[in-house]
């Protein structure tokens, strides 16, 4: 018997060796990585990318692509004049399709010298402006070769005035309210802006003020005045977390009677800026991405549910906690680029790619992130963008405390 147990010992040893061997040997295909690892984005920058890297190893540990081991290089990028050297970088490695980029500003230029260098681009986590605000035709780049996979800036502003307007309507007073959107005027804010003045004229509320700003020389107490001004109900902010906070205890300083504020995805909805602003932070809502652990198993398919359980439990081994929203969506959105989109491709080449990104079609819960996958035409309005995005609305219920009050599912 001992003997027996020993030979079956070394056969089982043996094959692990030879598993060990064959996935060492296998051939790889190089994903280029650009994100921010420093600076005020780098927090984020990092998450995310810690979920594009554990979803890589989930399909490397389920085969790979196409008989390839997925090899991730990483170029940090902290500013948006960084992103164009970091794809130039990736380029020269061998990379066919570069994934960033937590920010907004770093999205942009990335995205453009990815086109320009006849790459593929993959957004995993920025929901800035791309180029649609700057002209009424959709730039070539955009569902052609750069893919967007949460949901757009101008999604989060229109679904934030959207709830406001229609969940929080019979909690408000009984009048007509007046809208304001105050927002930092780069690539992020203008983006999200947008979505929330565009919903306010579809919707045909009153637009009491528009309030662009300049973060690096904004001065807050004069914004304030600004919203006082203009007899503000309800005020959108798409801000970062220090705009965000000087905002808001300006607004309690000045005792500006609102009947409801809510935010988006680069300050109200993060940890830090409840952690700042402690009850100051109760009753404001947020229009972002939903965190790791809020997402019930129901709401997916088994093969997402299965994905979303061994990211968890890897995140946590690895990192400690809970899946943020950004190591979330880092993650959920490397899957879809790994696990769908380039097993459908016929070749691992950017333009076999790009098509097989254009032919997804899964529905709402297919991926670990409670979303789907289908991509705007290149050419129409949403040129580019994942149209089976979710987005979640939070609120700050205590202090330190947010919970997803929208949709009711989640």
């Amino acid at each position: 018997m001992k003997r027996k147990a020993l030979i079956a010992g070394v056969a089982l040893v043996l094959v692990a060796a030879a598993l060990v061997f064959w996935v060492a040997r296998r051939p790889s295909v190089t994903i280029g990585a650009v994100y921010p690892t420093g600076g005020g984005q780098g927090p984020g920058g990092v998450e995310e990318y810690r979920g594009l890297t554990l979803a890589a190893d989930l399909q490397n540990r389920d085969g790979g692509v196409q008989g390839h081991t997925i090899d991730i290089h990483l170029k940090a990028a902290d500013s948006a004049d960084a992103a164009p050297g970091a794809v130039q970088a990736l380029d020269a490695e061998g990379a066919k399709v570069i994934a960033g980029s937590y920010g907004s500003t770093i999205s942009f230029p990335a995205a453009q010298a990815a086109y320009n260098r006849g790459l593929d681009f993959w957004e995993t986590g920025a929901v800035g402006d791309l180029g649609m605000l700057a002209t009424d035709v959709p730039p070539p780049y955009l569902g052609s070769s750069v893919f967007r996979f949460p949901p757009a800036g101008t999604v989060l502003g229109s679904s934030a005035v959207d709830f406001v307007s229609n969940q929080l309507r019979s909690s408000l007073p009984n009048r007509p309210l007046r809208y304001t959107v105050a927002y930092v005027n780069d690539a992020y804010g203008a983006e999200v802006g947008q979505g929330a003045l565009d919903e306010i004229a579809k919707q045909g509320l009153t637009l009491a003020a528009k309030i662009p700003y300049d973060l690096q020389h904004a001065d807050y107490n004069a914004i304030v005045d600004q919203i006082a001004a203009a007899k503000t109900d309800v005020l959108f902010v798409a801000s970062y977390i220090d705009d965000a906070v000087s905002m808001r205890k300006a607004i309690l300083a000045k005792h500006v009677p609102l009947v409801a504020n809510i935010g988006t995805s680069s300050s109200y909805c993060l940890p830090a800026f409840g952690e700042q602003l402690g009850q100051q932070a109760v009753g404001l809502f947020a229009s972002d991405k939903p965190d790791g652990d809020i997402l019930k198993a129901s709401n997916l398919t088994p093969e997402a549910a299965s994905a979303l359980e061994w990211g968890r439990s890897e995140y946590a081994k690895r990192y400690g906690g809970t899946m943020t929203a950004a190591a979330l969506t880092g993650f959920a959105g490397g899957w879809a680029l790994f696990h769908h989109v380039l097993p459908a491709a016929r070749a691992l080449t950017p333009n076999a790619i790009a098509a097989a990104a254009r032919s997804m079609q899964l529905p709402m819960g297919s991926l670990p992130n409670g979303s789907g996958l289908a991509f705007g035409a290149p050419g129409s309005s949403g040129a580019g963008e994942n149209l089976r995005a979710l987005s979640v609305i939070w609120e700050w219920t205590a202090p330190n405390t947010r919970s997803v009050v929208w949709p009711p599912a989640y």
